[in-house]
């Protein structure tokens, strides 16, 4: 069986976005009305901006006790988030999240239009295991290297 590649495996298909100027409140309820773990933040022109994931809300505003009716999620983003392609397979983008510890990957198409994020959810469990084998390599290849 072929390798699904990330936009092949994507759960959900619509962008959920914000503005820099929304707040960490409409994020988590556009994140809970949408059943999804991240919002990506864009300009008016639709460029990707940063991310807002369930992790940051986490560490950067309930762990430091931010208000999040006051504080703007273009203050806690990921700025430039890491993205791909939609041709890149699965287990390459789950072994990117392992080696960067994230697990939300905007997918980018051409003209730089965002056409979706790939989460680790979306992978299956062969394919995490590909990408899991393939960390370990990389991390036996360093130590050998130096």
């Amino acid at each position: 069986m072929p390798e699904r590649t990330v936009f092949q495996s994507m759960s959900q298909r619509h962008v959920i976005s914000l503005g820099p100027q929304a707040t960490i409140w409409d994020a988590a309820c556009l994140m809970t009305k949408a059943n999804c773990g991240s919002v990506l933040i864009v300009d008016p022109a639709s460029a990707l901006l940063g991310i807002v994931t369930e992790r940051d809300l986490m560490t950067r505003v309930l762990a430091k006790a931010l208000n999040p009716a006051t504080t703007l999620v273009s203050e806690i983003m990921t700025r430039n988030p890491r993205c791909v392609g939609p041709d890149v397979l699965v287990s390459d983008a789950v072994l990117i999240m392992i080696e960067r510890g994230f697990r939300h990957l905007p997918i980018m198409g051409e003209g730089s239009r965002i056409l979706g994020v790939f989460s680790v959810r979306d992978a299956l469990p062969r394919e995490i295991g590909t990408a899991v084998e393939m960390a370990e390599f990389h991390e036996q290849v360093n130590d050998a290297l130096g």
